[in-house]
């Protein structure tokens, strides 16, 4: 026979008090009554080992302490680095992260958009750029849901954002091919590019007008395949959008017995662990990813907490991380 489930109101009958005032004590509000008070239901909770529904505590309280992420590619360390910041913050804060991974398909995502909204998180976290705003307007700001988008996605004043500074960090990555006397480089990156993207080429773009742009899907298969079109070029320098576009092209050189810097030198975007682990060892421009990831994190908590306040949009610096994949134009 299966076990009664433990209730609320069992718990009341053991510590001879009313259900109104367990619920008060167990949600926290245990200042209005005495401690001998508490402590009889404290212990009356641990006697009957009675764990709280959730549901049902949602219903009184009006917060699941649950936060939904969304991210388009969990396979990309930069958002597993991103999401370990972000669950950090709600961890400390007794949030539970509730991730929902897109796979860069656009329909999972605003699926997974309307079954967060079913299921009473507290906020959401869109870390990715294919849902529309449309999409946003219609699941989230018409119900008032608190949310926050970040890096991928301008927030276009309707909510709190977190982005880093795109523009200056493909400037950075100008410069420094520049300062190596590279005249005649490659940009690799995807179709139909994210705004964030697109701001990055135009900082490239400053300082290398005539860039050739070589298309590619934002994986290290797209980078792969995006070797063959950089040899068909003149160009003595690659820039790639992200890092994993980089690692792709290391590949796909070494397979056309291409060597890097000696015949191509590669500069990529975002700093992940991986950088440090190819050979050579990545130049890249260095995205503060578990910063930006907290940062989220704390003003989307703020937002929960004070729905009417202004909105915010927070902008992190990045910088060059000078290694070995870039060099001297000989």
């Amino acid at each position: 026979m299966k076990n009664k489930k433990i209730t609320i109101k069992d718990v009341a009958k053991r510590s001879g008090v009313s259900i109104a005032t367990v619920s008060q004590i167990l949600n926290g509000n245990d200042q209005k009554f005495s401690p001998k008070t508490v402590e009889k239901v404290l212990a009356a909770k641990a006697e009957l080992h009675y764990e709280p529904d959730y549901f049902a505590r949602r219903m009184i309280m009006k917060k699941s302490k649950t936060i939904g992420v969304l991210v388009p590619d969990i396979t990309n360390p930069f958002f597993s680095t991103l999401v370990r910041g972000i669950e950090g913050v709600l961890y400390r804060e007794n949030f539970v992260t509730m991730l929902c991974n897109a796979d860069l398909d656009t329909k999972k995502e605003t699926d997974y958009l309307e079954e967060l909204s079913r299921r009473g998180v507290d906020g959401y976290i869109i870390a990715s750029s294919a849902i529309s705003n449309r999409a946003i307007n219609e699941t989230l700001r018409k119900k008032n849901f608190p949310y926050i988008v970040l890096d991928q996605k301008k927030a276009e004043g309707f909510s709190d954002a977190v982005l880093t500074d795109d523009f200056s960090g493909g400037k950075m990555a100008a410069e420094h091919l520049k300062q190596l006397e590279h005249q005649k480089v490659a940009v690799v990156l995807p179709e139909n590019a994210t705004e964030n993207i697109q701001t990055r080429l135009i900082g490239f773009q400053t300082i290398y007008p005539e860039a050739v742009l070589i298309y590619a899907k934002m994986s290290k298969k797209g980078g792969r395949q995006a070797a063959n079109a950089v040899v068909e070029t003149d160009v003595t320098a690659v820039f790639a959008i992200n890092d994993e576009l980089a690692f792709g092209l290391y590949l796909g050189f070494a397979e056309l017995g291409k060597k890097i810097p000696q015949d191509y030198s590669v500069i990529g975007y975002d700093d992940v662990d991986m950088c440090e682990y190819v050979t050579p060892q990545l130049t890249t421009i260095a995205q503060p990813i578990y910063e930006l990831g907290q940062t989220t994190a704390g003003l989307l908590l703020e937002r929960v907490e004070r729905p009417e306040k202004d909105w915010e949009e927070k902008t992190l610096p990045v910088q060059l991380v000078k290694r070995f994949s870039t060099a001297h134009l000989k």
